[in-house]
């Protein structure tokens, strides 16, 4: 109950924020309706660019890295209308309701077709949008309408601008990792550090494009708003093939893991299975998203280099084998990875798996860990979870490292079993459904 406090108290502003808002709209009328409905275009065009089954935020389902602000027009659109005070240099006299307004309208019509097709964790993000909108409307419009900006002009008002986008930003980033953590009961903490190196990046391009959009929606009308649309539009264009490219890039490290299965030296869906658990023990270790991701190719190739031997080991079990053995089948299976052109942080974490654990990686010391507790557990009976962690916690003396197995157990103990799609001895895979940004 405790970690979804976060979650049930974020809706409960947003939704009241949308009701008072709605209340004071229908009641004092729209202001400025062309200006209005410009902006309501606008954002619901970019929620129609929302790419299908993707979160937008706090990773991805598969660990991949995705864009954190999947609709950047929409959330650049709905800051620039939150921000604007003048138009075609005309005061507006639009407040912080009739924004909320606006923005929740347009952004739930954005958001039919994924609705219609039921794609997409749509709630978070639309209590994301109504939250960070809401907080820069009541920095910007109660100010502005009382002539407080008057002395600002020129570059120190376009500071201005960005200085409050940006803290929007940054307070985003705490949201998206409370809906996160609350969904997930992964650490906030490094949620919180994922959404925070992310903000250099599509968050600088919100920001930026928003400014941009009310300052000259201000002197040129609403002309500005199609013309500055365009380079978020390409960026955004440019996010989605690198994460197209990124996505096939896994699914080729992922199909060279099944090899060894289809070769017959390991158990179908051992792989998915170690890298499934093997990401679950990095989050609850606080690992980063790049290091996730590096931690999740490893875990998937592993096992590679039993593809040199010419007897298999029974059920692919490399724990029970002579060190010297399984450092040898490790150097190999980090030659192949080499060849295949991934990171050489991957080939070093499969490289090392039987290295001494105090001279590991973090992410090798992960993988040892989970791919000897999935062994164990294959062939432990009913209670072979209990069983397979007494085996690793008496080798941590030498063996396993005592962290990894401690973050194992917790894992493991989660509601009493084991979350984010794992299942011993099932072909399971996947964490909670992002992101993969």
């Amino acid at each position: 109950m405790t970690s979804r406090r976060p979650l049930i108290a974020l809706h409960a502003c947003a939704a009241v924020l949308v009701a008072v808002s709605l209340l004071v709209t229908l009641r004092t009328g729209v202001e400025e309706r062309p200006v209005a409905l410009a902006f309501g275009v606008l954002i619901a065009v970019g929620e129609l660019s929302l790419p299908h089954c993707r979160r937008s935020s706090g990773g991805t389902p598969t660990g991949e890295p995705g864009p954190r602000e999947a609709a950047p027009l929409g959330a650049a659109g709905s800051l620039s209308y939150a921000l604007l005070g003048e138009h075609a240099g005309h005061a507006t006299h639009h407040g912080v309701a009739q924004v909320v307004s606006v923005v929740v309208a347009a952004s739930l019509l954005g958001s039919v077709p994924r609705f219609a097709r039921g794609q997409g964790p749509v709630l978070d993000h639309l209590v994301r949008r109504v939250l960070a909108v809401g907080f820069t409307a009541v920095c910007f419009q109660p100010l502005y309408n009382h002539a407080v900006f008057d002395r600002w002009s020129g570059p120190a008002y376009a500071l201005l601008l960005i200085a409050l986008l940006v803290l929007t930003v940054l307070c985003d980033a705490v949201v998206a990792a409370a809906l996160a953590h609350s969904r997930t009961c992964w650490p906030f903490a490094p949620l919180l550090r994922d959404e925070l190196r992310s903000v250099p990046g599509i968050g600088s391009a919100v920001c930026a494009t928003g400014a941009v959009m009310a300052l000259a929606v201000a002197v040129a009308g609403l002309w500005a708003l199609p013309v500055f649309s365009v380079p978020l539009l390409l960026t955004q264009y440019s996010l989605r093939r690198y994460a197209a490219v990124r996505a096939t890039y896994r699914q080729t490290i992922a199909s060279l893991a099944r090899a060894t299965e289809i070769a017959g030296y390991t158990p179908a869906g051992h792989a998915r299975r170690v890298a499934a658990l093997s990401q679950a023990v990095g989050r609850d270790l606080g690992l980063t998203e790049p290091e996730l991701t590096v931690l999740e190719y490893a875990a998937l190739m592993h096992d590679i280099g039993q593809l040199s031997l010419v007897d298999p080991v029974p059920a692919g079990a490399t724990a029970g084998l002579p060190v010297a053995e399984q450092r040898r089948i490790a150097l190999l299976g980090g030659a192949v990875v080499r060849q295949t052109g991934a990171s050489a942080q991957v080939a070093t974490v499969v490289e090392r798996q039987a290295d001494p654990y105090p001279e590991q990686p973090v992410a090798a010391r992960i993988v040892r860990v989970v791919n000897a507790y999935e062994e164990k557990v294959r062939d432990a009976g009913p209670g072979g979870p209990l069983t397979a962690l007494e085996q690793l916690r008496l080798g941590t003396g030498g063996d396993y490292a005592p962290e990894v197995v401690e973050a194992l157990a917790r894992v493991l103990g989660i509601k009493g079993a084991a979350p984010w799609g794992y299942r011993p001895g099932v072909q399971a895979w996947g964490s909670p459904g992002r992101g993969a940004g």
